[in-house]
């Protein structure tokens, strides 16, 4: 249960404002303020986000830290993505694994924090005991700059709650308010005012870097659903056995100069 009410009330008073004049001061009636206080509704994000910016807290601090004269804010650290993550569960209470279709990406951006957006979203269970513990997304992605993940396939991602845990050389659906929703695999670790770099694994496709303050969201990738079933290798022919001769003669020259 959050504490939207009490603190709405706490932080209302300390500021020195009427019911009318904050109202007036978020361009919404002053019942709605009483509403919210007496715990008869709760904002929506937009305004919760409205309210939480204006008392310089995260959404996260707003809904669920119980604010009073003793309470302290937390050291603010860019890696940590504090603010309010919706999710949905079943009739036991376990969350589902929500599914984006690439369809639906474009409009993520806006309502991936939105528990109206995510109800009308695909979602559904795995009975596999690595997805069990923690919160997860899937993701259809498009395009081929990650093959051999063939376009279409659905890439099952781990919420990322602090983004300082991020490890180079490993994969992420990554979204941003530029790019959208991505899959690409980490160039270096997530710093404060510094750009990630994403890589993809078609060398076809030129890394790129995308700003600290441009990402949304970031999603540990854990597992993928593909109806592309993979081809037979094919057998070595002339040329391929010739180059990988050439190949391993260049390297052995290499190490003998070393």
């Amino acid at each position: 249960m959050s504490n939207i009410a009490a603190n709405l009330k706490y932080l209302r008073k300390k500021k020195g404002h009427t019911q009318q004049q904050f109202a007036d001061i978020m361009e919404i009636k002053r019942s709605l303020i009483g509403a919210y206080e007496e715990d008869r509704a709760e904002p929506k994000y937009e305004l919760l986000k409205k309210i939480a910016e204006y008392f310089d807290l995260t959404i996260d601090e707003f809904i669920n830290e119980t604010i009073n004269e003793s309470w302290k804010p937390k050291p603010k650290s860019s890696g940590s993505n504090l603010r309010i993550l919706s999710i949905s569960v079943d009739q036991d209470e376990k969350e589902n694994i929500e599914l984006v279709p690439v369809k639906a990406s474009a409009g993520y951006l806006n309502g991936y924090a939105d528990p109206e957006y995510l109800s009308q979203m695909p979602r559904f269970q795995l009975p596999i005991p690595a997805l069990r513990q923690g919160t997860f997304r899937a993701f259809e992605i498009m395009g081929d700059s990650m093959l051999p993940v063939q376009p279409g396939s659905i890439i099952i991602g781990e919420y990322m709650d602090n983004w300082n845990d991020v490890k180079t050389g490993e994969t992420y659906v990554v979204v941003s308010k530029t790019e959208g929703v991505v899959y690409k695999r980490a160039g270096n670790r997530f710093r404060e005012n510094k750009d990630l770099k994403l890589i993809s694994d078609n060398k076809l496709y030129d890394p790129y870097q995308i700003a600290a303050d441009d990402i949304l969201e970031i999603w540990k990738a854990k597992a993928y659903i593909s109806t592309a079933l993979p081809e037979p290798t094919p057998e070595p022919t002339i040329e391929t056995l010739t180059s990988m001769m050439s190949q391993m003669q260049k390297s052995i020259s290499q190490l003998n100069k070393n």
